[in-house]
């Protein structure tokens, strides 16, 4: 009888097939990564783009920022006026009612309450005009576009309350009347100090009588 040579089966490997399907998963997670890390890379430059438009556009585009910094700093400034500073003679003020301090910086013109209003009164005298006209004269000459401001003092008779309204409506008197004038009404600002800062000794009327006045003080571009 003839012997039969039978060969058993080989079992086929399966292990090519998994490696070629780790492959394809790896080729496509790195093929998507890199999607993804481009699209990202466009975002961040996008946003950074606009960022910097954001950032940019305001300060090329907001001219009066400096300039309301610099009236901010200006106002501020006033603090900085010494009003012990040296008297100082200018040519155009010939009326002895008026007193000039000063420097280069800053002038300080000085009128007795007596001299501009009745007495409890915030009501311009007739006569006053003619000195406001010499300050007029001399701020025109030498502080022409500068600041001004008005400073309103009374003595210590009467309430505090009292003395800071009158300060106020003489003060805001002489600003009218430089407007009406030809002082720019921008230029001009108005401190009612009252009774606070005097002059003089409070205890006597002759005292009493130099804490009663208006000070006009102007800054900036000043001319000796």
């Amino acid at each position: 009888m003839a012997e039969l040579n039978v060969q058993p089966k080989k079992k086929s490997s399966i292990l090519p097939w998994v490696l070629l399907l780790l492959a394809i998963i790896a080729v496509a997670w790195f093929l998507t990564r890199d999607k993804d890390v481009d699209s990202a890379a466009n975002t961040v430059v996008t946003d950074t783009t606009a960022v910097d438009s954001i950032s940019s556009t305001p300060v090329l585009n907001r001219p009066d920022t400096a300039e309301i910094n610099s009236r901010s700093t200006a106002n501020n400034d006033w603090n900085s006026v010494d009003f012990n500073a040296p008297v100082v003679k200018y040519e155009e003020i010939t009326d002895q009612n008026i007193n000039v301090q000063g420097n280069t910086s800053y002038g300080i013109y000085s009128i007795g309450e007596s001299v501009l209003f009745d007495e409890g009164k915030a009501e311009l005298r007739s006569n006053a005009k003619a000195n406001l006209n010499q300050i007029k004269s001399s701020l025109l000459k030498r502080y022409e576009g500068s600041d001004i401001r008005v400073y309103g003092y009374t003595d210590t008779e009467g309430s505090s309350e009292t003395n800071k309204d009158l300060a106020a409506r003489r003060a805001n008197a002489v600003k009218d009347w430089l407007q009406t004038n030809g002082i720019d009404a921008s230029r001009i600002s108005v401190n009612a100090v009252g009774e606070a800062r005097p002059a003089a000794s409070n205890a006597t009327e002759q005292g009493r009588q130099q804490n009663r006045r208006v000070e006009i003080v102007a800054r900036g571009n000043g001319t000796t």
